[in-house]
């Protein structure tokens, strides 16, 4: 079995682990980036377009396509969803499709397509200006939120308390988020939707995380995450624990929600990244990305619910119905999180052997190379990396990670931070 596997940009060494992951489920994983560096891959499976133009990424994979015959072609990028429905539709491969594609990248498109099937969704509006801002959160009732339409990452996303505080995050949003790399690693010569900033009401319920596959008409929820997080005016500090606190009966509501939004999506056949949330005890969609989920959730899924998330990217890119059952906990318990620190400029992060090598320890993840820049809200939203620990209990796991999570060590470098870098997908 031969899988391509895209970046339009290339985000660092972040999905070298999945792409190992991808080879040991017996693949042969060719690598192409639309802009990378040279060493990225084995020189013999990896090559650039050279460029992020559509055409000349399809035409790159297209005569690399007449040399191996791929069998499919996926990606676990988020900017790269769409370049993969256009190079999928161009080699006569497996694929969901650009329209889809698009509405599974673009928040707003996605809105009005849950909008249009009726699925549940929290008030949106989409703004062009400061009056426009407060217009819709006077509308909707602070708190709001206010976030890109083609963000990630949590990145510029903002609860806005009233007035005041969305003129000083409106400023920040819509200055920051052109300069995001999520957004600027988009394929050029596509339809993207608009580029902008969306004000939507606030939903104050919990929020879950699953791992999804949309095969056909099902929808299958491989696993479910709740976030734990103790929320302020970002939403960059995500910690989760499984298996889920919900009960049967939340359960098929949420898997009514997320089917209802799939179909919504034109999607049919993909795997699923979706976040909800309750509001007056009901889940409200919050996002389905058409890729898996960043950061360690298909270790998680794999460890909570024996879903593998990687799996069912292989084999949807081949174009075989996934060997997936709808949720079912094994009884694990986790907590992971993400690694946070001050901003700066990353000399080196220290992870000590009882850390590293303790058995309750399942995620350690260190995503921050030396020189890399750390960003803080409202500047951005990088974080060093991901850890997760097992325990008998949510308590007891909770606790372990904390521990584990002081002891991790970051020193930075006596300089400004540079105004670029890459930030985290969740």
């Amino acid at each position: 079995m031969k899988l391509l596997t895209l970046e339009t940009v290339q985000y660092l060494n972040y999905y070298h682990g999945r792409y190992r992951q991808v080879e040991d489920l017996g693949v042969d994983l060719y690598v192409l980036n639309g802009e990378g560096t040279d060493d990225f891959w084995r020189a013999d499976r990896y090559r650039t377009a050279g460029s992020r133009k559509i055409d000349d990424i399809v035409d790159r994979a297209r005569a690399w396509h007449a040399e191996e015959r791929f069998d499919g072609v996926i990606t676990f990028s988020e900017s790269s969803v769409i370049t993969v429905a256009a190079v999928a539709d161009a080699l006569g491969l497996p694929g969901i499709g650009v329209p889809a594609a698009v509405c599974s990248r673009n928040k707003y498109l996605m809105r009005q397509a849950y909008e249009r099937a009726g699925a549940p969704i929290p008030s949106y509006r989409l703004v062009e200006s400061l009056d426009d801002a407060l217009d819709a959160a006077a509308d909707f009732g602070y708190p709001v939120i206010l976030k890109p339409t083609l963000g990630a990452g949590s990145h510029f996303v903002f609860r806005i308390d009233g007035p005041e505080e969305m003129a000083l995050r409106h400023a920040q949003a819509a200055e920051g988020f052109r300069d995001l790399f999520w957004v600027n690693s988009e394929a050029e010569g596509v339809d993207l939707g608009p580029n902008g900033l969306l004000v939507e009401s606030f939903l104050d319920g919990r929020e879950f995380l699953m791992e999804a596959v949309v095969w056909d008409d099902e929808v299958y929820l491989g696993s479910i995450v709740d976030r734990i997080t103790a929320e302020g005016g970002t939403f960059d500090d995500d910690v989760h624990h499984a298996p889920t606190s919900l009960g049967p009966e939340d359960i098929e509501k949420v898997h009514r929600a997320v089917r209802a939004g799939a179909h919504a999506q034109g999607l049919r056949r993909s795997v699923m990244h979706a976040e909800v949330r309750f509001h007056d005890g009901e889940p409200h969609l919050l996002e389905i990305a058409a890729r898996v989920g960043g950061g360690g959730l298909d270790l998680i899924a794999r460890k909570t619910a024996d879903h593998d998330p990687i799996k069912a990217v292989v084999d949807i890119g081949l174009g075989v119905r996934p060997d997936v059952r709808h949720f079912a906990p094994t009884g694990v318990h986790i907590t992971a999180m993400c690694l946070i620190s001050e901003a700066g400029v990353v000399d080196r992060v220290d992870v000590p052997a009882e850390v590293a090598e303790s058995d309750k320890v399942f995620l350690l993840k260190i995503t921050a190379r030396p020189g890399d820049v750390i960003r803080r809200p409202p500047d951005g939203n990088t974080i060093l990396g991901f850890l997760g620990t097992t325990g008998a209990s949510q308590e007891e796991a909770f606790r372990t990670m904390n521990d584990f999570a002081s002891r991790i060590e970051v020193t930075f470098r006596q300089q400004t931070p540079a105004l670029t870098d890459a930030a985290t997908a969740s």
